[in-house]
């Protein structure tokens, strides 16, 4: 038993903890994005639109999808958050899914009836710092000495492929 605890402490890395982080600051802001007064102009909240006036905070554009999106991807984080095998790759990917955003959100008119996304300038600015945070955190953070995967078939058993 003291094992086992021991095994599950050491599995709190840098990495997993920054992919749950991420992941429940994207469900606060896709759940708030649902929330009358935190959202103003709640009542023209569109699904896809980009015309939709809601906006989180006062601030931030937002739709049904957006905050849809939102929500998934901060599923998607506490999954991959299990394992620091999954935490880096979902932190590099979804940081450069951001930054793709960031500069969706610079090249498009803004007031174009073409934007399916939502987004204004804050929003841009925005995308933009949580991509580079994320890509950053997954480059930085160190990896743990037994590598990310955790045991594999055949680690630290003395059987296994190449074993005899």
């Amino acid at each position: 038993m003291t094992s086992a605890h021991r095994g599950a402490s050491s599995s709190r890395t840098p990495v997993r903890l920054a992919a749950l982080w991420v992941g429940v600051v994207f469900l606060l802001i896709g759940g708030l994005g649902f929330v009358p007064g935190v959202t103003s102009g709640y009542d023209t909240l569109a699904f896809a639109d980009h015309e939709s006036d809601a906006r989180l905070l006062g601030l931030l554009h937002v739709s049904i999808l957006h905050n849809v999106v939102h929500l998934v991807f901060g599923v998607v984080a506490l999954v991959t958050a299990r394992t620091p095998g999954n935490a880096r790759p979902f932190l590099l990917v979804g940081g450069l899914v951001y930054l793709a955003l960031s500069v969706y959100g610079v090249i498009i008119d803004l007031d174009s009836e073409s934007g399916v996304v939502p987004v204004n300038t804050p929003d841009t600015w925005l995308h933009f710092a949580f991509g580079a945070t994320m890509v950053a955190l997954g480059l930085l953070l160190p990896r743990p000495a037994g590598g990310e995967g955790g045991p594999g078939p055949g680690t630290g058993s003395g059987a296994g492929p190449g074993t005899a």
